[in-house]
């Protein structure tokens, strides 16, 4: 028998099937604009990628912001929750959790067990988190996927808004002053690096560190944060499928 986890979050959904051991298959599709026909057509397409019938499933489980809108699974649980228990099945050694999304970011604090003691969540504004980068990288005219290959080397210019409206204004300006791409992209990945560590300091970050979400496949952003917190920083190929795993782990049990 197997279980499934399905994140839904608010730009990529992600999903596995867990045998009890390993994660043996997943998917990742756009969440588009209904969260539900997501979610039944990316348990559809893991059924397939998996080859396995839907009666082999002992448990079904929802996390992230648009669990609420699956109807055919068997427990909705926090995304925090799930992204200590998705980190702590990779590694047991991880304390802290820091999961920069689509929409939001947080701190994740955990005990040797993988219990969530403490966390904190910036779901207010899109500042620091995917989002922003995306609409940066938009007005750079480049792919979000290539900001850490463009910024490598170069010096940041410091970008002073946060807010993505104001920044975006900010970043136009830079460019019309004749300040380069590569500056400009090293400055948005340092403005991210700033807004997280300032989460983190208010939890507090234990060795070893985690980073997940869909923003960790940044590794420019990765160095820039392990600076700023003077703390090596870990992550995985699997990192955006974290809230995924963990609900998996937790619906095995």
């Amino acid at each position: 028998m197997y279980s499934i986890g399905i994140d839904i979050g608010s730009v990529a959904s992600k999903a596995v099937v867990f045998d009890g051991e390993k994660v043996i298959a997943k998917v990742i599709l756009p969440t588009g604009w209904s969260p539900r026909e997501t979610g039944e057509k990316i348990l559809e397409c893991l059924l397939a990628e998996a080859k396995i019938e839907r009666d082999q499933i002992k448990t079904i489980t929802g996390t992230g912001y648009g669990r609420v809108a699956l109807s055919f699974i068997d427990k909705k649980v926090t995304e925090i929750t799930c992204h200590g228990v998705g980190a702590h099945f990779l590694d047991p050694e991880v304390r802290t959790v820091i999961d920069i999304g689509g929409q939001d970011s947080k701190v994740i604090k955990l005990e040797e067990k993988g219990n969530v003691i403490d966390f904190l969540m910036n779901d207010k504004c899109a500042a620091g988190t995917g989002r922003f980068l995306q609409v940066m990288a938009h007005a750079l005219e480049i792919d979000i996927s290539e900001l850490s290959e463009v910024a490598e080397g170069a010096t940041p210019k410091n970008i002073n808004s946060m807010c993505t409206v104001f920044a975006e204004s900010e970043v136009v300006s830079l460019m019309a002053e004749g300040a380069s791409k590569e500056s400009i992209a090293a400055g948005l990945l340092q403005s991210v690096a700033n807004k997280t560590y300032s989460l983190a300091s208010k939890v507090g970050v234990e060795n070893k560190v985690f980073f997940s979400g869909g923003v960790s496949k940044n590794p420019l952003l990765k160095e820039y944060l392990g600076e700023k917190l003077g703390i090596e920083i870990y992550t995985s190929s699997m990192a955006q499928f974290m809230g995924a795993i963990g609900a998996a782990v937790i619906g095995y049990k």
